[in-house]
């Protein structure tokens, strides 16, 4: 399936991740950022397309407000989570930190949710982890 969706968007992209060494492409044209905010214990989604300007974020989600996380004005709360579509413009990479304190990022794609440990093969800990578009 993800490989089918890669091939859908026409433009021979896929996802690349990178830690501690391991570099890995996955055959995706869009995914799901996931996460556990370390303070408050809140669920955050982030909707992700692959682009040949880069990595477009197209929706943000989050299941309550606080500590460094409070949705903007235009959010709306659709059945429980604040949901926004963020005006950015594609980014050429983007670098995930953890600090440890909050479980581990986890992407999901196809109805599947996986830890970027999972993912890469080897626990990422609090490596950083760069996401890019690459040629496949």
């Amino acid at each position: 399936m993800a490989a089918a969706l890669a091939q859908h968007n026409g433009t021979g992209l896929s996802l690349c991740l990178a830690s501690a060494g391991v570099v890995k492409a996955l055959a995706l044209s869009a995914f799901t950022l996931a996460w556990t905010h370390s303070i408050e214990k809140v669920e955050w989604q982030e909707d992700w397309r692959i682009t040949p300007a880069g990595l477009e974020l197209t929706e943000a989600r989050v299941k309550g407000s606080g500590a460094g996380m409070e949705p903007p004005p235009e959010a709306r709360l659709i059945n429980g989570w604040f949901r926004w579509k963020p005006a950015r413009p594609a980014m050429s990479e983007v670098t995930l930190g953890n600090s440890g304190a909050a479980g581990e990022w986890r992407l999901c794609a196809a109805g599947k949710c996986r830890t970027l440990s999972e993912i890469l093969g080897h626990p990422v800990g609090v490596n950083v982890t760069t996401m890019r578009a690459c040629q496949r």
